[in-house]
């Protein structure tokens, strides 16, 4: 397997901490600790793109020839992050102004970029590379009894699609399976969440908040697995805040390495369970109680 340099992005050491925190759990129990990226930036989100392209793509650009000098792909679990960093390898492939342009922002910082990286994802090395069998063998505490509605978010799969299927994903659902959990069937799992619109739009970022919740509830999930630190942002602080206008009952919304790094044995406190504002704790301790 070539060498994967881990890049966590910004939202990762900060609001997404619990996402960083079990993650690199994860990867030690399976024997595949995670190394981080010397010197990562920010990868410009997906604002930066509307306000200067080449500039976004030179920032975006510099983590991809950071790679590239240690001969690494790039883990990248944040879904804005992964976008951003997968549509900056691909338009520097194909536009060769660009590319030059970028090129020459490299030089200036002694860096070179000749498209060797990868953009890949923990669900892709965890499920291909990895192995879903493997997970099961390292399995200590099986979830049985705990039921997830798997929430991919938008970004992760469109518009490219590159490990997974677009409109109906499976990898988290395989790695969830794994566990011993049950995955419920969850038609929504593709669905934006609103990402910044819950702050600019309320109106219309909160509805599309409660539409995913709600639905998850009526499948009869009892948490709800993320792998993007906005969508978590976004379906945990705002329950309470809906619960004014909706009957909503409270569901926590855990990062998926968090489901996982629980069925591998890894203590609650080393994957940020206690980090959600929607406590996962009395779910966790109905289940046990129930599996006892």
């Amino acid at each position: 397997m070539k060498k994967l340099a881990y890049y966590p992005g910004c939202s990762l050491t900060g609001t997404g901490r619990a996402y960083d925190e079990s993650l690199r759990a994860v990867f030690a129990a399976l024997g595949e600790p995670l190394e981080e990226l010397d010197d990562w930036n920010c990868c410009g989100a997906t604002s930066y793109m509307s306000i200067d392209k080449a500039k976004a793509y030179a920032l975006a650009s510099r983590n991809l020839a950071l790679a590239e000098r240690e001969e690494a792909d790039l883990l990248t679990p944040c879904n804005a992050c992964y976008l951003v960093l997968e549509k900056t390898r691909r338009h520097l492939a194909d536009s060769a102004e660009m590319g030059q342009r970028v090129q020459h922002a490299l030089d200036a910082i002694g860096l070179r970029y000749e498209g060797k990286v990868r953009i890949r994802h923990p669900l892709e090395i965890l499920t291909r590379q990895i192995g879903v069998e493997r997970i099961k063998e390292a399995v200590k505490e099986p979830l049985k009894g705990l039921k997830v509605a798997p929430y991919y978010g938008c970004q992760v799969v469109r518009p490219y699609a590159t490990f997974d299927d677009q409109y109906d994903p499976q990898t988290m659902d395989q790695l969830l399976k794994a566990t011993g959990a049950k995955v419920v069937d969850y038609p929504f799992k593709t669905r934006c969440c609103g990402a910044s619109q819950t702050g600019t739009l309320p109106k219309v970022g909160l509805h599309l908040v409660y539409r995913l919740l709600k639905e998850a509830q009526d499948r009869g999930a009892d948490v709800m697995a993320v792998i993007c630190s906005l969508c978590q942002f976004n379906l945990d602080v705002y329950q309470s805040k809906l619960r004014r206008v909706y009957d909503l009952p409270p569901i926590p919304i855990l990062y998926f390495p968090q489901i996982l790094g629980l069925a591998l044995g890894i203590p609650a406190d080393e994957l940020g369970i206690d980090r959600c504002v929607v406590s996962a704790r009395p779910v966790l301790e109905r289940r046990a109680a129930h599996a006892a």
